[in-house]
């Protein structure tokens, strides 16, 4: 039989090793705040990419149809989440806070 205190110590470590989902939602929407201050010199393909997880965040799998050739825009929007359907709401979230921190430190090394 396992003593109680390696249970209560292996239950500890469960719980500290492992972030609520609200202090995840929380730091996502933080970051997805954070990514409003991008610097204008990310490039297109970088906000596609946060715009695919944020999307996949919040709503969960693309559900509408591909826009056609003449919306570019719209249409580079929707490639962009197309690219990580089946992605889970937590993996999404990881992702983009992921990318987010990786921007920033891109733009604060380049303005050192």
């Amino acid at each position: 039989m396992v003593p109680p205190s390696v249970v209560a110590d292996v239950w500890m470590e469960s719980v500290v090793q492992v972030p609520s989902r609200a202090n995840e939602t929380e730091e996502f929407e933080e970051h997805a705040e954070k990514a409003k201050t991008l610097p204008a010199t990310t490039t297109n393909e970088s906000k596609l990419v946060l715009y695919g997880l944020y999307k996949q965040a919040t709503v969960g799998d693309v559900s509408t149809g591909r826009p056609g050739i003449f919306s570019l825009k719209e249409r580079a929007k929707w490639d962009a989440w197309k690219a990580v359907e089946g992605k889970s709401k937590d993996e999404a979230m990881a992702d983009y806070i992921t990318k987010v921190k990786q921007l920033l430190e891109a733009a604060a090394a380049s303005t050192s």
